[in-house]
């Protein structure tokens, strides 16, 4: 069975812990990035950026049995760690799941607190932009 939002964060949350300094934890981040799937080139396409990130950040969908799941890129190492954190909490949930997922693993690991304002601003666009794709799903299911 797959794990629940609440459950993938407290993961997150745990491992998180083990780390005792932010440089550690930027480090971690940085790693989860890299394990991110390789990103379609044809899909770095304007339309496909998520607009309010400083850096470029790519984001697609696909609809998978019930679920969404999420692709994304970044040109920055940081922010593609970060979008890679949103993309295992959220990526093959419903549509509601993501729609109401709190995300408050990121203020329980102290994330928010310790990134420049331009990368909270960009964070805060990158779970907008995944918010607004599963209210189109949504919507579209509703239409059907």
């Amino acid at each position: 069975m797959t794990k629940s939002i609440y459950e993938i964060e407290n993961e997150i949350t745990d491992e998180f812990s083990f780390f005792a300094d932010w440089q550690d934890k930027y480090e971690y981040i940085i790693e989860l990035g890299k394990k991110l799937k390789d990103f379609p080139e044809d899909k770095r396409t304007a339309e496909n950026m998520v607009k309010g990130c400083q850096s470029s950040v790519w984001l697609v969908t696909e609809r998978l049995n019930g679920s969404i799941v999420f692709k994304a890129d970044s040109d920055s190492t940081i922010v593609k760690g970060l979008i890679a954190l949103l993309i295992r909490v959220l990526s093959g949930k419903s549509s509601d799941e993501i729609v109401n997922a709190k995300l408050e693993f990121i203020d329980k690991i102290g994330l928010r607190q310790h990134l420049a304002q331009t990368r909270a601003n960009g964070l805060a666009a990158m779970i907008k932009q995944m918010k607004m794709y599963a209210i189109g799903y949504k919507t579209k299911e509703q239409l059907n």
